[in-house]
């Protein structure tokens, strides 16, 4: 069962549960090793560890949103229908993982416009969620955010507000803001903790895999109890199969990225369902945006 109450006794905060859906092969520590016309000759695995997720999340009672790339939803459309199906959301990764940064605004229009399609005629439900492959929505393309709201989209997950060598906008609001002060968009970046006055990123990926647990339990207890704010949190499926193809020909710094802690993954995140309270980022997002409203003054039209 999920945690009901945090350990001082209070009601827990409902902590935003992610799962960003592609293959062991499309991401980014591989995209120099591994050209987008050769993913059709790969065998997938997606699909069967998006069950085991699923497995996983109906065990510990909850839900989750899937950020799926469009290209992964147009070639496993039950998958899809699996996925929400049990109740959980399903929201957009983009088409095929290319960088905010690699587009126009045109394109990116497109882009996004096209995953959604795919998705929804899979699934039959509407997506209002994005994440910005790679977190790449950033300083050099905050006007992702006026085309997401432009497209309809209620919320964004896009924004690391940390310094990393692969994302990150360290600028950025720690907690959910409104990009744009004339749109009900909402952007719930993933979760940083401070330690010795600096931010650390502790929102999942290769952070959870590499570094023990406790650092993330203790992480998300501090977003929770001390700044009384929701957790973001994010996994791909891959990362819960230790027996994926290893490509010796990748960059050392590549595979050490992509392969370290994979045994590890799937007891770890076991333990962390268990640990917090974990819902929808729809819900979370509903929330964080009552919560802006009320300190604004402003009304949301944001839906649950």
């Amino acid at each position: 069962m999920m945690a009901q109450a945090d350990g001082a006794g209070q009601p827990a905060i409902l902590n935003g549960l992610s799962v960003d859906v592609e293959d062991w092969f499309q991401v980014g520590a591989f995209e120099n090793v591994i050209a987008r016309d050769e993913w059709d000759s790969i065998k997938t695995r997606v699909a069967d560890n998006i069950y085991r997720v699923l497995d996983l999340f109906a065990e510990a009672e909850v839900h989750a949103t899937f950020f799926t790339l469009g290209w992964v939803a147009q070639r496993h459309p039950e998958m899809i229908r699996r996925i929400a199906d049990a109740g959980h959301e399903l929201a957009s990764h983009g088409f095929d993982h290319a960088r905010v940064f690699t587009f126009t605004p045109k394109e990116f229009a497109a882009d996004i416009r096209k995953a959604r399609a795919v998705i929804e005629d899979c699934a039959g439900v509407a997506v209002r969620g994005y994440r910005a492959p790679s977190f790449s929505i950033d300083q050099r393309t905050p006007w992702a955010f006026a085309e997401l709201a432009a497209q309809g989209y209620a919320y964004s997950s896009s924004v690391a507000p940390v310094v990393h060598d692969h994302y990150g906008w360290p600028e950025a609001p720690r907690f959910a803001f409104r990009p744009l002060p004339w749109a009900d968009l909402i952007e719930l970046p993933v979760t940083t903790a401070m330690l010795g006055g600096r931010r650390v990123a502790a929102g999942g990926g290769g952070f959870f895999r590499v570094l023990p647990y406790a650092f993330s339990r203790w992480a998300i207890r501090q977003v929770n109890r001390r700044e009384g704010r929701p957790a973001i949190f994010y996994f791909h499926p891959w990362e819960i199969d230790p027996d994926q193809p290893r490509l010796s020909h990748a960059p050392m710094r590549a595979r050490l990225r992509h392969y370290t802690g994979l045994a590890q993954m799937a007891g770890k995140l076991k333990a962390l369902v268990h640990a917090f309270r974990w819902g929808r980022m729809d819900l979370v997002a509903h929330r964080e945006a009552a919560r802006l409203a009320a300190e604004t003054g402003q009304i949301t039209g944001v839906a649950a």
